[in-house]
């Protein structure tokens, strides 16, 4: 094996030990592969998809590195959607010897005196194009343009983009979130057509979350969904409720109950808070310096959970807002330091690195796959093997299909038609990178119109793991909350499905021996609504592994009552449907 400029061999193994950001000593086993890859292809283009923690920033430095000491290149400009992750970028690059002036600024013409290039937002490249292409030209330019996806943000940015940087000799781009969701075509992406006719984003190499977990490189995520009763009055002055996430209600209906789980003035927040605090202080039993994070809409739910965390745990948080000229300076110190918890409007949603936190609150009314797929991307970045992830949500149908297809690979389509959704909240087609990305205000969708939130109540409702559904719901403080919130916070992946199926089957059989005592009493009767909720349950979990496997709904269905026996779902009894949904979770664990 050779020695490479970072001072480690070229041949690592998947895991390399937790280096400081971007400039890891050896390659992880994916890098390697894809920077082979790059250097036998030389060329022009190349775009890299890695989901968010798998290392794409050592990944980028280390081709920089090649170029510049082949003479490929004497010159690298890094473009990255903020400020904060300029500064970063020019930190890592620091770190393995490539000055990257991260503070040039449109005025200034040139960058400062020692500097191989520059580091710029995609917001400063679209308001100078023409200044940007001059120095694009005046050498023999790498361009690394992070999170390319945001090139497609606007046509002004896109064009802007291509005006700049068409000289140069090399575009390398990255993305863990290759997606977006109009139909605008991303700057120096290869487009391709499928058997459909859509032309489709082309990644020259991809590696997502499923094998980065699998190689143990990212942490294992659990959801903690979150349900409860919600109550609330209409603009028309009408007193409404329902059950956060009930699956029989119109999206409006869905949309005013997570509005009022998300007020801090009920007691929903409160509650899920307390219950992440408890999960935090399991990790930290192991992981000594694990943090949290709680993803705020706008600023004003900001500060009162930040006053609900510090009433919960003695302590006061790090509050991160958009418009605080101190923000990145928090995020460091934060990230450095020992402290529970951090809330933070959307800007911590993408590309802030802050490796130890372990926990999160998804307290946001965004609901588009690439923003979820961001902010679980803040908890995913693993340090040592064992680390877990939890991320705790309200339980509405969107964010849980979501959850449940942590390991979908995306691509960009363009051809498609746009949808048209009337309310616009839950439509992941909407004007994505508006809605995602924004930072100083909530979502319009969720602030039009009079509203006033009444009241609610928590309840725990399930885990979400590796695209099955664990637990049978229970009380906040309960020891069917307590059995998932008390799961140790070393476990590799495997380890974390066989113990929440072994919970599972636990809260089962706590369930069954309650219901002699009952039976003594009364006729033996079916209970229609816990065979209705049963019947639900296995409903959802063989829709999850259909989704997985690509099998067939009805094929799914013959094959449980195949191995298990029995009648049609319809007619099942409790036994027997719990008999099916402990052989799906045997599938899922043993991805059978």
């Amino acid at each position: 094996m050779t020695e490479t400029l970072f001072g480690g061999p070229t041949l690592p193994p998947a895991y390399p030990e937790r280096a400081a950001w971007g400039t890891a000593p050896k390659l992880r086993a994916w890098q390697q592969e894809a920077l082979d890859l790059y250097l036998a292809k030389s060329p022009r283009d190349f775009l890299a998809v890695a989901t968010p923690g798998a290392g794409k920033t050592t990944f980028a430095l280390r081709i920089a590195s090649t170029l510049i000491d082949s003479g490929a290149v004497n010159r690298v400009t890094i473009v990255a959607p903020t400020d904060h992750l300029k500064r970063q970028w020019a930190d890592a690059a620091a770190k393995v010897g490539i000055a990257i002036d991260p503070n040039f600024k449109n005025s200034d013409g040139q960058h400062g005196r020692g500097f191989i290039g520059v580091a710029v937002t995609y917001a400063q490249v679209a308001s100078k194009p023409m200044l940007h292409r001059a120095k694009t030209e005046a050498a023999r330019t790498l361009v690394i343009l992070d999170e390319i996806h945001h090139g497609g943000e606007a046509l002004s940015w896109g064009d802007g983009l291509r005006e700049a940087f068409d000289p140069a000799v090399r575009r390398l781009s990255l993305t863990g979130t290759p997606f977006r969701s109009d139909t605008s075509p991303i700057p120096f992406v290869e487009y391709a057509e499928d058997r459909e006719g859509i032309r489709r984003s082309k990644a020259d190499y991809t590696y997502g979350y499923g094998n980065a977990l699998r190689d143990h490189v990212v942490r294992p995520v659990m959801f903690m969904a979150y349900s409860g009763q919600m109550r609330w009055r209409t603009s028309a002055g009408e007193e409404m409720a329902a059950s956060l996430g009930e699956a029989a209600v119109t999206k409006d209906i869905t949309s005013h109950a997570w509005r009022t789980a998300l007020n801090p003035a009920g007691e929903w927040i409160p509650a899920v808070l307390a219950g992440a605090d408890k999960r935090l202080s399991e990790v930290r039993r192991t992981v000594p310096d694990a943090g949290g994070l709680v993803i705020a809409t706008d600023h004003e739910d900001a500060r009162a959970y930040a006053g609900q965390l510090k009433r919960i745990t003695g302590e006061s948080p790090t509050v991160i807002l958009s418009d605080d000229a101190k923000a990145s300076s928090k995020i460091e110190e934060f990230s450095a330091g020992e402290k529970r918890w951090m809330v933070a409007v959307r800007m911590v949603s993408e590309g802030v690195d802050v490796p130890r936190l372990s926990v999160g609150v998804y307290a946001t009314s965004t609901s588009t796959p690439l923003f979820f797929a961001q902010a679980v991307g803040r908890f995913v970045r693993a340090r040592k093997r064992g680390e877990t992830a939890s991320v705790f949500l309200p339980s509405v149908p969107q964010l849980m299909a979501l959850a449940n297809s942590m390991e979908m690979e995306r691509d960009h389509a363009l051809d498609r038609p746009e949808k048209e959704d009337g309310d616009g909240l839950f439509n992941p087609e909407d004007s994505l990178m508006e809605e995602a990305n924004r930072e100083e205000k909530a979502s319009d969708s969720l602030t039009k119109g009079k509203f006033e939130a009444l009241d609610s109540q928590a309840s725990f409702d399930r885990v979400l793991f590796d695209g099955g559904e664990f637990g049978t719901g229970g009380e906040v403080g309960s020891d069917d909350e307590m059995d998932f919130l008390g799961i140790p916070g070393l476990l590799d992946a495997e380890q974390v499905g066989t113990l929440l199926r072994q919970r599972q089957h636990e809260q089962l059989n706590r369930k069954n021996r309650k219901a002699p005592a009952a039976e003594s009493q009364v006729p033996a009767v079916p209970d229609h609504r816990m065979l209705m909720d049963l019947r639900n349950e296995l409903a959802k979990n063989v829709a999850a592994w259909a989704a997985r496997t690509g099998t067939p709904h009805g094929v799914v269905h013959t094959k449980l009552r195949t191995v298990c026996g029995g009648p049609p779902v319809a007619q099942a009894n409790e036994e027997q449907l719990q008999s099916r949904l402990r052989k799906l979770q045997d599938w899922f664990i043993g991805r059978k």
